[in-house]
C-alpha cells in the first residue's frame, strides 16, 4: 500500500513539473493585409493593370475607327460587289476576335503573375510565423479570420497579430 502511495505521489510530482503549452493566435486577414510587402506587390500590379487597361483601350479605339471605315467601305462595295463586301466584314470580325483573345490572354497572364506573387508573400508569412513560434517557445500559434474563425475566443494578451506584423514589416524593410 505504501508503494502505491509513493508511486502516485511521484506521478503527481512529474505531472506538475510538465511545462504548460504556450498558445497564442493571430488574425490572418489583418496580418496579411497590413503586411507591407503585400501592399507593395498590390501597388506594383495596379500600375501594370492600369498600363494594360490604357493599352487595351487604345487598341480598342483604333479598331473601332478601323471598323467604322471598313463598314462604310463594305456598304459602298455592297452596291457593286457583294462578295467583296462580305469578305471585308468577315476580315473585320476575325480581327476583332483575335484582338479580344489577345487581350484576354494578356489579362490572364497578368492575373497569374499577381497570384504567384501573393502566394509567395503568404508562404513567406507562414514561414515567418513558424520561425517566430519556434524562437519564442510557442507550442501553437493558431490563425483566425472573419471568413474562417478557428479561434472563437482568445484573450487579448494571447493575440500576437500586431507583434508579428511589426516584426515582419521590420524584416521586410531590411531586405
Amino acid at each position: 500500500m505504501k508503494n502505491i502511495i509513493y508511486v502516485a505521489l511521484a506521478m503527481l510530482v512529474f505531472a506538475s513539473c510538465e511545462k504548460p503549452n504556450k498558445i497564442a493566435f493571430i488574425d490572418n486577414g489583418t496580418l496579411i493585409n497590413d503586411y507591407q510587402e503585400k501592399k507593395d506587390v498590390e501597388a506594383a500590379f495596379q500600375v501594370k493593370d492600369d498600363a494594360f487597361r490604357k493599352r487595351a483601350d487604345s487598341i480598342s479605339q483604333a479598331f473601332q475607327a478601323e471598323a467604322q471605315k471598313g463598314q462604310a467601305e463594305a456598304q459602298r462595295l455592297a452596291r457593286t460587289n457583294r462578295k467583296k463586301a462580305e469578305e471585308l466584314m468577315t476580315g473585320l470580325q476575325q480581327k476583332q476576335q483575335q484582338l479580344q483573345q489577345q487581350m484576354q490572354m494578356e489579362q490572364q497572364k497578368l492575373t497569374q503573375e499577381f497570384q504567384a506573387e501573393i502566394d509567395s508573400v503568404i508562404v513567406h508569412v507562414k514561414d515567418f510565423v513558424k520561425d517566430y513560434g519556434k524562437t519564442n517557445g510557442y507550442n501553437y500559434i493558431l490563425g483566425t479570420s472573419d471568413a474562417a474563425a478557428t479561434v472563437m475566443y482568445g484573450a487579448e494578451q494571447s493575440d500576437l497579430t500586431q507583434t508579428i506584423l511589426d516584426a515582419l514589416n521590420a524584416q521586410y524593410k531590411k531586405e
